[in-house]
């Protein structure tokens, strides 16, 4: 779809802080607010909203993403379009912010919603996991019971292969028959990782998320994948996909990593066609970066878009979980 807009562009940029319902715990962090880049670009007519996490493991931070977002301010605003804004910036979060406001921008300036100039089917509701940040076993276990019984868990590991066997076991016994995934980020090593995976295949573990750190896929190669290993870290870009493969069955898409929507489509539609599953997930942003996930949502397998379950605040409107499943109204971003 090319660029709508004949004029030149104005664009704002703030930074917006949601602070969390409580800390958030993963391997090596602790999470206490998200700081979030929002990009609005007007054509004078059309406004175009878009929202940047970042990737703190890349030293992708608000500081960073205003930087990169500011650089660009004069090409945007002289009329660059979304397709030239992906040969201006990197992949991070000052780009997924642009992005999405373009494809925002667009679908205003076009009268037709965002997931029809994607071409993309109208969007249904998804079922999205809900995730259990790192703590002790008992404590995982009763966040467990009270989480929506219908949603898959995610449960978040350290790389302590006791106190994760620990969890593990507790969350399982607390929710027999829920479909659980876990999440290392990068907590292990391969020799640890061995000691770990009979125990998830005992308690019925779905998936496992990034279990070694990035650099080290090649540790990966001719490990037996007793349940689906799932890229994140290591799976950033483009780029990226097809060293996956034979390492990895699924690969997680965060826009804020691959640095927006246009690239997420992408990524999602590579992926499936070198035989990888797809996931879609989220750096812990508002409703408004839950959005243009939602739609790369309807491509993927496994959906993790529970970022403003996490905030003290959200957005309004506002995404909605019930049933198990992640409701995103078009009125939020991408709608006409």
């Amino acid at each position: 779809m090319a660029t709508q807009h004949t004029r030149d562009l104005t664009l704002d940029l703030r930074v917006e802080h949601f602070p969390f319902n409580q800390p958030f715990r993963i391997s090596g962090h602790v999470f206490t607010e998200t700081a979030l880049l929002v990009a609005e670009i007007s054509d004078g007519e059309h406004v175009g909203r878009g929202e940047g996490a970042g990737v703190y493991y890349l030293g992708d931070d608000i500081d960073h993403m205003v930087t990169e977002a500011e650089g660009v301010r004069a090409a945007v605003e002289s009329g660059a379009t979304r397709e030239e804004l992906q040969h201006l910036l990197a992949p991070g979060g000052a780009r997924n912010a642009l992005d999405c406001a373009y494809w925002d921008l667009e679908a205003k300036q076009a009268g037709k919603p965002a997931w029809e100039l994607a071409g993309l089917d109208a969007p249904r509701a998804l079922r999205s996991t809900l995730t259990l940040g790192a703590d002790r076993p008992e404590i995982m276990a009763k966040a467990a019971m009270a989480l929506d019984p219908e949603a898959p868990i995610k449960v978040k590991l350290t790389g302590d292969v006791d106190e994760d066997i620990a969890r593990v076991a507790a969350i399982r016994t607390a929710r027999p028959d829920a479909w659980i995934g876990v999440d290392a980020n990068q907590g292990y090593e391969i020799g640890t990782l061995q000691e770990l995976l009979p125990i998830l295949i005992d308690n019925k573990v779905a998936l496992l998320e990034q279990p070694l750190k990035r650099g080290c896929e090649a540790d990966l190669d001719g490990v037996e994948r007793p349940l689906p290993f799932a890229a994140d870290e290591s799976a950033v870009t483009l780029a990226d996909t097809a060293s996956l493969v034979g390492r990895f069955d699924v690969v997680n898409i965060k826009l804020d990593k691959c640095g927006g929507l246009t690239a997420g489509l992408a990524i999602a539609r590579e992926a499936r066609r070198l035989g990888l599953e797809v996931m879609v997930g989220n750096m812990m942003g508002s409703s408004l970066s839950m959005a243009p996930s939602y739609l790369v949502g309807q491509l993927c397998d496994i959906v993790d878009l529970d970022g403003p379950t996490f905030l003290a605040r959200d957005r309004e409107p506002g995404v909605s979980y019930r049933d198990g499943m992640v409701h995103c109204p078009s009125s939020i971003w991408g709608g006409i």
